[in-house]
């Protein structure tokens, strides 16, 4: 029986399910029956038997995976089990998420309150083909790639940032509205020798701002790069129990394999209980409305009803830019983009497909999935999770999915570090990402990435042009990994990046 179909009885009793290792506290899963129980158990255990693909890990999105054509629009299509009511809103979002919104005051009334300062007129010019950011080529800038602003957290107060220019740099202003400045990066070259002899050349970034146009920034404000990430199978990352990620957590590392995941608690949400986040670069989001309602505000400068800022990232301390007229429409309600927008964006996001993997039986492939796993990798690239029978979608429900991550936080070392911990809005202290601790990407795409946008880069920032670049600047907790990687023959690095490009 297919697991893309796999469905139970609602007279089944639910039970608690799948026992967290590293932490007594921990809740479990209350949605499953003890049958549920054993044979999710059974699934998601970890592969021993790499001569042949595991049942169903070509459809790594569920039932919802896309056998679309691995082309530049390989990222772009709808979940495949969508009903016909789920097909219309994904294309409305579609629509929506492509949208150039422009400056008020004007005559398309449904599309202005840009700004005033924004980085990017659409979602689609980040998140290029729904894939990931492109950095900067040469002296040319790249809405893809965004300085965050944040303070160390002795001298944060309120929501962090510049105490001028907010959260991020804004290199885009209305008419009328200077820009407040624009990024400038070079690179410094690193090379790295592996254990047969081959050399790669690494880019180190080193990041500035050119044109600073409200003044200098405080002393104390530290740059955070941030590459768009790519949009795929959102909606199945959110239907993931909670249970089953902290199943993963060893921020101790208790059983001392050196890896010591840890999940990111945000403020309190409806409920009045923390919330785990597990969308951003820093898991700063616990759903996928709450990650495109600040990229609406921060981003474009367009308020929502979940985040009111119709003057964008626009601070205390710029005047003329808070003086500017917004896009609020009485007729529709108190923000600029009002219900059902924001709605729409998000079920759009939730429901682009996982694509097919590919050459899933091919010898190189398989040799290189043991690969990966043997290095270590899947320690924090966990595999395979089953998502939960009641999520917000029914289309993303108790699906066996592949997503290669844990979806918490790992230190990756010195080469990998921020400048500062990330600010992310509503985060316990105790929780906030350290300088060098980032969630685990998911891996599913990744070997479309260039196939889709040829310019797009890997790791926070773009810097890594390759896969194998990016395996390079693990440090940290993957050190291990990566040093497994360096010490691999020519064929058996071939293999590996196989498997990945297979993903």
């Amino acid at each position: 029986m297919a697991w893309a179909g796999w469905r139970f009885s609602a007279a089944d009793d639910p039970m608690p399910v799948l026992a967290v290792p590293h932490s007594e506290k921990a809740p479990q899963r209350t949605d499953l029956s003890e049958k549920d129980r054993r044979r999710v158990a059974d699934v998601v255990r970890p592969t021993h038997d790499f001569s042949r693909p595991e049942p169903f890990e070509a459809m790594a999105g569920g039932a919802g995976t896309s056998t679309a054509k691995p082309d530049r629009a390989g990222l772009t299509h709808p979940a495949g089990n969508l009903d016909g009511g789920g097909e219309e809103s994904f294309r409305l979002g579609s629509a929506l998420f492509e949208k150039l919104w422009v400056s008020s005051p004007s005559s398309t009334q449904a599309s202005d309150g840009l700004g005033p300062l924004y980085n990017a007129r659409s979602c689609e010019t980040c998140h290029i083909r729904d894939g990931r950011g492109r950095p900067p080529a040469g002296a040319a800038g790249s809405p893809s790639l965004v300085l965050k602003f944040s303070f160390p957290d002795t001298l944060r107060s309120g929501a962090g940032g510049d105490p001028v220019y907010g959260r991020q740099l804004q290199d885009s202003g209305v008419p009328g509205l200077p820009a407040e400045g624009h990024l400038a990066l070079r690179y410094e070259e690193l090379l790295v020798t592996l254990a047969d002899g081959e050399r790669v050349s690494l880019r180190r970034p080193v990041y500035g701002i050119e044109g600073l146009s409200y003044g200098a920034l405080d002393s104390a404000t530290r740059l955070s790069p941030r590459l768009a990430p790519p949009m795929t199978g959102l909606g199945l990352l959110e239907a993931i129990d909670v249970a089953d990620i902290l199943a993963h957590a060893d921020p101790d590392d208790r059983d001392g394999d050196g890896i010591s995941g840890r999940p990111s608690w945000l403020a309190p949400g409806a409920s009045g209980a923390p919330v785990l986040g597990r969308f951003g670069w820093k898991a700063q989001a616990a759903t996928v409305r709450a990650q495109a309602a600040d990229a609406f505000a921060t981003d474009i400068g367009i308020s929502t009803p979940d985040d009111m800022r119709s003057h964008g990232d626009c601070t205390a301390r710029q005047p003329q830019c808070l003086a500017m007229e917004d896009g609020v429409q009485e007729r529709l309600g108190p923000s600029e983009a009002p219900d059902p927008v924001l709605d729409l964006v998000a079920f759009y996001a939730r429901h682009l497909a996982v694509p097919a993997r590919r050459n899933v039986a091919a010898p190189a492939v398989l040799k290189g999935k043991r690969l990966f796993s043997d290095s270590g990798c899947t320690s924090c690239h966990v595999p395979k999770f089953v998502t939960r029978r009641d999520p917000t979608s029914p289309s993303t429900a108790f699906q066996l999915i592949l997503p290669y991550s844990d979806l918490l936080l790992h230190d990756m070392g010195e080469g990998l570090s921020d400048t500062v911990p990330a600010s992310a809005p509503g985060s316990t202290d105790e929780a906030k990402p350290l300088p060098g601790e980032w969630r685990t990407p998911p891996l599913w795409g990744i070997g479309l990435a260039q196939t889709v946008d040829a310019r797009a880069g890997f790791l926070h920032d773009g810097r890594a042009q390759t896969l194998t670049e990016a395996v390079l600047w693990h440090g940290g907790e993957a050190q291990a990994a990566r040093d497994r990687f360096v010490s691999l023959d020519a064929a058996d690095r071939r293999a590996l990046l196989a498997f990945l490009e297979s993903l």
